[in-house]
């Protein structure tokens, strides 16, 4: 399917958390419906799309019946099982697709994507036993961090290693879960681009945004960032390498080091983004709106930023104080409608934008 989406059709979203709420939002807005799958029931988005499948990513009927009915399908997180999408990707087209979600899955094949665009990437070594890993550690030097390959987000998954000696204790941490082995790369900053590519290849990226984060998850994310118009137009310019490469189509997430020597990736997310979500009160086409666009085979919107923008994540029981921020005139308040609060687990966001400087 090449043409255009026209009002009325229904974007398939796999994943019914908070970014497939934002982007049933979105959708709604443009007149097009979702119809959101999901294994655990009352997910978030359940509250604000057109349709809600409860059923597992192994379930193959329910996977072809969710296919029938709709026109296009996407994903909110990167974990979803590739089997799952080679069901549906033989019904309808699965925007960005296998290939990206396949990529982002294991951090040491995206590591080796990155690095075979000629990317810098903080050293990094394959780990799948205690001796490998001391021998990385050799090599590599410490402080480093050692990261599952596979499921880690938000600060999961992840050891940090300050001396060798520590190695048998972290490697222990993995229980058998094959390992990567980072180096620590001295940056003076971290930033994130989120760049949209659409289905006839054109490329658009909202400005760089600084990220800060506490205990492993993004607290807040700052427009504009510290960068200079050099590196801000460097960090642009590689965010679209990484899409073209992929023949990407949606929106995606990429995080990058500033170093004193230029730009490390961290790390790549084939989705909207926690750090994008700024967009939403700073620009006309918010990150939300662009990818059901891209996804839909519409033009891309104009990303640019008419506001000034800090985002703070609201974890745990930070979301308790929403009358505070719903009082502030100058503050959008998001609530994800997720029924219980625990610690480290993102209830909601705020931002507060100021006239752009």
């Amino acid at each position: 399917m090449t043409e255009a989406l026209h009002p009325g059709a229904t974007i398939g979203i796999l994943g019914g958390g908070q970014l497939g709420r934002m982007l049933s939002i979105a959708a709604a807005r443009l007149g097009l419906r979702c119809h959101v799958y999901d294994p655990l029931a009352n997910p978030p988005a359940g509250d604000v799309a057109h349709a809600v499948t409860t059923a597992g990513y192994d379930d193959t009927e329910a996977l072809r019946l969710f296919a029938d009915s709709v026109d296009v399908v996407t994903f909110e997180f990167e974990n979803i099982p590739l089997e799952a999408v080679a069901v549906l990707e033989a019904l309808r087209p699965v925007r960005p697709g296998a290939r990206a979600l396949e990529m982002s899955q294991d951090r040491l094949t995206e590591k080796d994507f990155l690095a075979g665009l000629g990317l810098a990437t903080a050293p990094y070594r394959a780990v799948d036993t205690l001796e490998e890993l001391e021998a990385a550690l050799a090599e590599i030097g410490t402080p480093a961090i050692l990261k599952t390959r596979r499921m880690g987000y938000d600060g999961k998954g992840q050891v940090r290693i300050m001396a060798p000696e520590e190695a048998p204790q972290a490697f222990a941490a993995l229980a058998g879960a094959p390992g990567l082995l980072e180096g620590f790369v001295a940056f003076e900053r971290e930033v994130s681009v989120i760049a949209a590519r659409a289905l006839d290849g054109s490329v658009t990226c909202y400005d760089p945004g600084e990220n800060v984060h506490r205990d492993g998850i993004l607290h807040t994310t700052t427009l504009p960032a510290s960068l200079g118009r050099g590196r801000g137009t460097d960090a642009v310019l590689l965010a679209g390498r990484i899409l073209n490469a992929l023949d990407y189509v949606g929106v995606m997430g990429v995080e990058l080091f500033v170093t004193a020597s230029g730009l490390v990736v961290n790390e790549i997310a084939p989705r909207v983004h926690n750090s994008g979500h700024w967009t939403i009160e700073a620009c006309v086409i918010d990150q939300f709106a662009q990818h059901i666009r891209a996804v839909a085979g519409w033009p891309l919107g104009d990303g640019s930023r008419h506001s000034d923008a800090v985002m703070t994540n609201l974890i745990g029981d930070e979301a308790g104080d929403w009358a505070r921020y719903a009082a502030d005139p100058a503050t959008g308040l998001h609530l994800y409608g997720k029924a219980e609060a625990r610690p480290g687990r993102k209830m909601g966001h705020v931002t507060r934008i100021s006239p752009r400087r």
